[in-house]
């Protein structure tokens, strides 16, 4: 570390640590239910149908909020937001694992996912602005990174070793102790902010429009694979979501104070690291999804062994990370980005060569191992070149924007792959192929297609910021563009 350096001090290792733990909350959250899922269908009587809401709902929340809440965090202070947000996550994780109906179940994970709304966009904006320094920040995103990509992978081994051991419950009823002593990490190491602003300067209209269109976008990407691609539910869903949005940046550009200021937008690079973000996630995200099925209905893992399938992943993504966050700074974002997610894709098409009777030391092992390389380095420098540059005054905006594009990355993925997988093993089942051969198949064309989506995302890449991560927040300092590398 040089000399100065924050990230050097043990308050600044305690508070890179305590944003890492809220980060890894938010992101390890989705999987570790998902895990537990087949349990609380037969312990709450949940309906086939019924019990996709319990991932969706706090997706739905989590992705249709995430812009308000960035927003919000800029403008009545970071760590009031976060702590309001820990708060009502930790409340609404007790009553989800206290639950005794499904409809209690389910309103909790909407309370789960508003309140990571508000968590992760004032979380992120935190430590872009605490750590200020070139290397310093270069470092803290990459260990950042590594937490964000592994912690999807160690969810599912988590939630396989609560739901096989104390019970399904205790996926939720964990959170409420470790968000205790994030509040009180939040006091203790985060500095609060002076803000002056008022409920009335919220931009209530752009706030209606953009989290209407946003919960409307994600509700119809989850409904789609079982209501039908070409549905008038679908498309009316899909075209109403996008008129909302439409209606939200017309708002934007004539309000005096609006939510998502139009200018960010003109950051070079912003735009291109966001939607590498949502075309990248659309197939990581799947991947994990899809590979957990494969090891669970096809060669007969539980869920503890389907979890710790992913342990070399996730030491593979940690260290890959790490490597990031010092290769930002020699190299700059975009190489990282496009050779990462070019990594990734082709280790998630050596996956997608799966067969029926797989062993995991020869058809999985080497895939992941691949895969966590380009994940590393590709989370690192995606988060770098997003936060590029941004005022202080907008990292929660910002922060918020890159969080958004990956939960619509999530669901958009899921919503395509799935009517992939399903159809290609509905093809085969219809040609009389076995039941395991036709599972297979249908998750071998899926992952194939998730391929694809991340070697787009290393395309689109190339349009992203060239940063070294080099340039400080400013308080109040003017909207510029990075300076490229050269």
């Amino acid at each position: 570390m040089t000399e100065g350096s924050f990230l050097a001090t043990g308050r600044g290792r305690l508070t890179l640590a305590l944003l890492c733990t809220i980060a890894f909350i938010d992101f390890a959250d989705a999987p570790i239910v998902n895990v537990a899922l087949p349990a609380i269908r037969g312990d709450l009587d949940f309906s086939v149908q019924a019990l996709q809401w319990v991932p969706s709902a706090y997706l739905l929340a989590y992705g249709g909020l995430m812009l308000l809440g960035g927003r919000v965090a800029d403008l009545f202070g970071r760590r009031r937001v976060v702590v309001a947000g820990t708060v009502l996550f930790c409340l609404s994780s007790l009553a989800g694992g206290l639950a005794q109906d499904a409809g209690t179940l389910v309103g909790a994970r909407l309370a789960q996912g508003a309140g990571a709304a508000l968590m992760l966009p004032g979380t992120l904006s935190i430590l872009t602005t605490t750590f200020k320094e070139g290397r310093d920040r270069n470092m803290a995103l990459g260990i950042w990174g590594g937490v964000a990509g592994g912690a999807a992978a160690a969810g599912v081994l988590l939630g396989g070793l609560l739901t096989d051991g104390p019970g399904w419950r205790w996926v939720m009823l964990v959170n409420a102790p470790v968000c205790a002593l994030v509040i009180a990490g939040l006091f203790l190491l985060v500095d609060g902010e002076r803000r002056t602003a008022r409920l009335a300067d919220i931009d209530v209209p752009g706030a209606l429009l953009v989290t209407g269109g946003m919960l409307l976008l994600v509700y119809t990407l989850v409904e789609a694979p079982d209501a039908g691609w070409d549905t008038a539910r679908t498309v009316g869903g899909l075209a109403g979501a996008l008129l909302l949005l439409a209606a939200f940046l017309a708002v934007e550009h004539r309000t005096r104070d609006p939510l998502l200021p139009l200018s960010i937008l003109r950051v070079k690079g912003l735009v291109a690291a966001d939607l590498t973000q949502l075309i990248g996630i659309a197939g990581l995200g799947s991947m994990f999804f899809f590979l957990s099925l494969y090891m669970g209905s096809v060669l007969g893992y539980t869920p503890l062994e389907t979890g710790s399938a992913y342990l070399p992943l996730c030491f593979g993504v940690g260290v890959a990370a790490g490597v990031a966050g010092k290769l930002t700074g020699r190299f700059g974002t975009r190489p990282l980005i496009v050779t990462g997610m070019l990594i990734a894709a082709a280790g998630i098409y050596l996956l997608s060569r799966i067969p029926v009777d797989g062993t995991y030391v020869a058809d999985l092992l080497p895939g992941l191992l691949i895969t966590s390389v380009g994940l590393g380095f590709a989370f690192v420098a995606v988060t770098t070149a997003a936060n590029a540059n941004v005022p202080a005054e907008r990292a929660g905006l910002a922060a918020s924007m890159l969080n958004a594009s990956q939960q619509l990355g999530g669901a958009l993925g899921l919503a395509i792959l799935t009517a992939v997988a399903t159809s290609r093993t509905n093809g085969l089942l219809a040609d009389r192929v076995a039941p395991p051969e036709a599972l297979t198949g249908g998750f071998s064309r899926a992952l194939l297609a998730c391929a694809v989506f991340v070697a787009a995302a290393a395309v689109i890449g190339l349009r992203a910021a060239n940063t070294r991560g080099e340039a400080p927040h400013a308080e109040g300092a003017p909207l510029s563009e990075p300076v490229p590398v050269r």
